[in-house]
């Protein structure tokens, strides 16, 4: 069993089925909403400091997924400022998992580390079946908003 320090969007759909399929398979998740977190550009930088800029970001976040922002147009340290101002834009989950951060809920590599496919859980079955890199509200047709949730046309 592993203990995972998972930051999240709390209330999103997929983070909150990623998380349901690591303790389905026996792994303790303490969850973190990633949007309330004190983040300095250190810590940051222990998650993203290997994968190119434009991977930093949430490509669901609503200015990403609006063209109002491109990943590819930052510099390190103008994404670091980006994220540090507006944390929706952080591409998530974050993980860390003993000595290792991860960036993104990527099946094979986690079951590579802690193993998570050998389960024999239906549900867990049916969850890792899915594509949960895409937002579940706007695959669905609908975004959320703060006054609820609205259909997207």
């Amino acid at each position: 069993m592993a203990r995972i320090v998972f930051f999240e969007k709390t209330g999103c759909i997929n983070n909150t089925k990623q998380k349901k399929i690591l303790t389905l398979a026996g792994h303790e998740v303490e969850a973190i909403n990633l949007l309330h977190h004190d983040w300095t550009e250190e810590e940051l930088l222990s998650f993203f400091d290997q994968l190119e800029v434009k991977e930093w970001f949430n490509k669901n976040a609503p200015a990403v997924a609006k063209g109002e922002i491109d990943p590819v147009g930052f510099d390190r340290q103008s994404a670091l400022e980006a994220l540090l101002a507006d944390p929706i834009l952080i591409r998530r989950p974050l993980m860390v998992i003993g000595e290792q951060r991860l960036v993104g809920f990527d099946p094979e590599k986690l079951d590579s580390l802690i193993g998570i496919k050998e389960v024999t859980n239906p549900e867990a079955q049916t969850l890792l079946a899915q594509n949960l890199s895409v937002c579940a509200q706007k695959d669905n047709g609908y975004i959320k908003t703060k006054m609820g949730v609205t259909h997207d046309e």
